[in-house]
């Protein structure tokens, strides 16, 4: 599975079954939520020219009595490990200090004490910086909990505006459609008010991923732009229904939902038969 971090700094290629976790701001956690096997977590730093990474790599190096200097695909690094007692288990940490030039890479893998640390050499050995200056392809990855959290925040506001201007319940079914036109069709938001348009895109969206199996939320990089979408049975057909809405919105035009939910439905049962 791939990983594109916020902003494209880095990429790197972690094991099917994981997924990434909620962590402290500037590091990202994955591991497997069904047969764990270790805590993998990433931060990226940088620096103000090529020699930061080095000069990390150093720092740690001196500050560091248990660490070594070892080479990950050529490139040096600093590394180190550590056992430690929690809730009466006990657990060992590696922690890698790598020179990226410009940036500095600090890798941690966690595991019960004695386990396997092969995984996360494996998914350090997949890390690539990604540079300002190259273009790179548009890609779909996971969902990020970036996007994860962007998709709750606007279905939540959907749905409490849904349910507070109709006192009618909101469960993301096919029939709730409806609520989501009713609102949208009230006159009550203007067209420049981009935001609600695209959380009614979202709403739609929960629908189509709850009546419709094999339709999942993915993040889309694209360039400088980084949105959640949605993807069907891993196939080439992508949604963004924030922009379905909005992109009528903008223009005051009018977006039929039940339209465009039976048209999506469609284009599904065509996938599904050229699979088939």
């Amino acid at each position: 599975m791939k990983y594109i971090a916020p902003g494209g700094w880095f990429s790197l290629e972690y094991p099917a079954g994981w997924r990434e976790f909620e962590d402290t701001e500037e590091s990202f956690l994955f591991y497997d939520p069904d047969k764990w096997s270790g805590n993998f977590r990433i931060s990226a730093y940088r620096g103000a020219d090529t020699n930061y990474g080095k000069e990390c790599v150093s720092y740690e190096l001196k500050e560091n009595p248990a660490a070594e200097l070892t080479l990950i695909r050529g490139v040096q690094s600093a590394y180190s490990v550590d056992s430690f007692q929690e809730e009466g288990i006990w657990y060992t940490s590696h922690f890698w200090v790598i020179d990226c030039r410009d940036i500095c890479v600090e890798c941690s893998f966690t595991v019960a004490k004695g386990g396997d640390k092969t995984v996360a050499e494996n998914i350090i050995a997949s890390i690539e910086i990604r540079r300002e200056n190259k273009a790179y392809p548009k890609e779909i990855i996971p969902i990020r909990v970036l996007e994860i959290g962007e998709v709750n925040s606007a279905y939540e506001w959907a749905s409490s505006t849904i349910k507070k201007q109709l006192t009618k319940d909101f469960s993301s079914q096919e029939e709730d459609i409806e609520k989501i036109q009713e609102v949208m069709d009230s006159g009550r938001f203007q067209p420049q008010q981009r935001m609600a348009w695209e959380n009614f895109g979202v709403a739609f969206g929960t629908i189509l991923v709850n009546e419709m199996e094999g339709m999942e939320w993915v993040t889309v990089i694209d360039g400088k732009e980084e949105y959640p979408a949605l993807q069907f049975m891993n196939s080439d057909m992508l949604i963004d229904p924030a922009a379905i809405v909005w992109n009528k919105a903008k223009k005051n035009l009018p977006c039929d939902l039940k339209a465009e939910f039976k048209k999506i439905k469609r284009e599904a049962e065509a996938v599904l038969d050229d699979i088939n």
